[in-house]
């Protein structure tokens, strides 16, 4: 037995059978399962990266001197103009590409300038993002403290909103992260607009890490995770155990006095009631004399 190959079939079947044409519309029908069979490319949507970056992206890193002196990294990054949709910069920033640019950041030994620098995104021209950082020293605490003190959000050339960084710290040695860093108040307002102009302005973080001064092989130290003193989860917990305990301590209250009333009851004297006219009579005869008798 020998096997024949479907080109070498065809062109038999084109020398001897013309009118044979299986092997012709075996190969178209293969032909289509191939194409069908075929990967497609998908564009990465946000939301999908969004599930994965952490996993599988190393921070935004910035050089100095060929050593990484700051990372950062976020699983979310968005910016808002008052009503408008939410602008995701999120895939811009740590997506292996990494469109955005980090030449201008610059790292000394006290200050350091985190600069991200995106283009033109959407309506919104040379759009950047900086962070101002410091390094302190701190005698009562007797170690270097690093903290995020501004960021600011640059577009349109020469339009710039600034927002002022609040409690966002760690020690020089660790890294800071914090669930989120935002302007809006229902995520603790840690980032401040200064100016009514930026107050029009949100700007989002979420899953916030950075590290800056002191980075060594280019991975995050442990961090040092951010506190808020109210959240509103915090808030309605507190009201919920007030509630609580007000209504524990009226109930408390209601069960002492009952146990009161019942106790003066027992102490209380009989007291004669007559069950006839007569009898009534007779009471009322020994009362005004036992009154004469005064």
């Amino acid at each position: 037995m020998f096997s024949v190959s479907c080109a070498e079939s065809t062109f038999l079947t084109e020398k001897v059978a013309p009118n044979n044409r299986s092997c012709i519309s075996l190969l178209s029908s293969q032909g289509d399962d191939i194409n069908e069979r075929k990967p497609t490319k998908k564009k990465v949507s946000g939301d999908s990266f969004s599930f994965f970056n952490l996993l599988f992206v190393s921070p935004l890193q910035v050089l100095s001197n060929g050593e990484p002196c700051i990372l950062f990294q976020a699983r979310k990054l968005s910016l808002r103009f008052e009503k408008q949709k939410p602008v995701d910069l999120t895939e811009l920033a740590f997506s292996p590409q990494k469109v955005v640019d980090t030449r201008e950041s610059l790292c000394r030994q006290e200050t350091a300038t985190l600069v991200m620098r995106f283009g033109d995104v959407e309506d919104l021209r040379d759009l950047s993002i900086r962070f101002q950082l410091s390094n302190t020293f701190y005698e009562s605490s007797g170690q270097w403290w690093f903290s995020v003190e501004r960021v600011s959000v640059s577009y349109n050339t020469s339009e710039e909103v600034d927002f002022n960084a609040t409690e966002v710290y760690a020690p020089a040695a660790a890294s800071y992260r914090c669930l989120h860093v935002s302007s809006l108040q229902r995520y603790s307002g840690l980032l401040l607009p200064s100016t009514e102009h930026a107050q029009r302005w949100a700007i989002t973080f979420i899953d916030f890490q950075i590290q800056a001064f002191n980075v060594s092989s280019g991975t995050f130290s442990p961090a040092s995770n951010c506190t808020t003193v109210l959240t509103p989860a915090i808030l309605m917990g507190l009201i919920t155990s007030l509630i609580l305990l007000l209504v524990l301590a009226y109930a408390l209250h209601m069960v002492v006095h009952l146990k009161h009333i019942e106790h003066d009851d027992d102490q209380k004297a009989d007291i004669y009631f007559p069950h006839s006219p007569e009898q009534l009579d007779h009471c009322c005869e020994e009362t005004s004399a036992e009154k004469n008798a005064m």
